[in-house]
């Protein structure tokens, strides 16, 4: 097995980038082996619907990026507490939804370190019941990869501050993320090490069970790798692949209320409907005409209403509220 050394780079579009390119443009004829951290992050799953994932106000307060990866599954957060393995190999036809094969040394380290672990039902690891990784697969060209989170001292208030997001606003076909009750790995060691030798550890214990070689990225590998970084970074990457979705919230100001309801697709409005017991003067579609064909994205929903005269169209209700009903 190669173990590919990424220099604890904390940039989660850059690991997600040097997986894929493990995964598609190095030699099929080794399995590999990534450990990587990074800066606090949000990562959607490849088939679920971004907005309704995350809290976007804590997100953009916080300074926390939010990414899709390639595999499906559920939404999580991670931070520099959490250190995530993904093993790269051939997929022999029998390994997608195999988790325990890959994840086996895995639990076989941590139980070492004192740490009860199992694998519980199809895809995650825990210790009395409590998640402390989540894993999820993908496959191409006869290449899979299974990756996955070790919630060593990950700031558990942040994941569900980063994922909390009012159920009755978005009502999507998306895939739902499961909220599960989670645990830090840190709190059942039987002695207390930091992260970076619990990566040593990590390494060891899968380095007993077969030998590995260390491989650090060369200048060309480098070149591809930020070549699909670039996708990872986009917008229509992380929010344009949402499925259709409707969104729909009412709220109540000091000038009335404003009930907004978009339909977004593709993560652009394509609908849009405004209603309210507020005051103006302006016919409120001329609002509802100029929304449609907008990203539904908060800096460009804040753009248009800069464009658009407020106070004409809903009284004294201040652009910020109205951002608010609609974002």
């Amino acid at each position: 097995m190669i173990y590919i050394d990424n220099g604890d780079n904390l940039d989660q579009a850059v690991n997600f980038a040097m997986e894929e390119y493990v995964l598609r443009e190095m030699d099929p004829a080794h399995t590999y082996l990534m450990l990587y951290r990074m800066h606090p992050t949000v990562i959607v799953g490849k088939h679920q619907n971004t907005v309704e994932e995350i809290n976007a106000d804590f997100v953009a307060a916080h300074n926390v990026d939010v990414l899709r990866r390639l595999s499906g599954g559920g939404t999580v957060y991670n931070d520099e507490g959490n250190l995530s393995f993904s093993v790269i190999t051939a997929d022999d036809g029998d390994s997608f939804n195999n988790y325990a094969r890959f994840t086996r040394p895995v639990v076989d380290a941590l139980r070492a370190l004192g740490v009860k672990a199992e694998l519980n039902g199809r895809n995650d690891i825990t210790v009395n019941g409590k998640k402390i990784s989540g894993n999820a697969q993908y496959v191409t060209r006869g290449r899979l990869y299974t990756h996955g989170t070790l919630m060593f001292d990950v700031n558990l208030d942040n994941v569900a501050r980063a994922l909390n997001v009012d159920p009755e606003k978005y009502l999507s076909k998306g895939i739902k993320s499961v909220r599960a009750r989670v645990t830090n790995i840190r709190e059942h060691l039987h002695e207390d090490i930091d992260i970076h030798t619990f990566r040593q550890r990590i390494l060891a214990a899968i380095g007993a069970e077969q030998p590995l070689t260390v491989y650090t990225p060369n200048a060309a590998d480098w070149q591809r790798i930020r070549e699909l970084e670039k996708r990872y970074r986009h917008w229509e990457w992380t929010y344009g692949r949402s499925p259709r979705f409707n969104v729909q919230q009412k709220k109540r100001f000091a000038a009335g209320t404003v009930d907004a309801r978009l339909l977004v697709e593709h993560g652009v409005i394509s609908e849009a409907k405004l209603y309210g017991d507020f005051f103006g003067v302006g016919d409120i579609s001329d609002i509802e005409r100029r929304l449609i064909g907008v990203r539904y994205d908060r800096q460009a929903l804040a753009a248009l209403l800069t464009e658009i005269d407020i106070a004409h169209y809903v009284g004294n209700i201040a652009r910020d509220e109205l951002l608010s009903v609609l974002y």
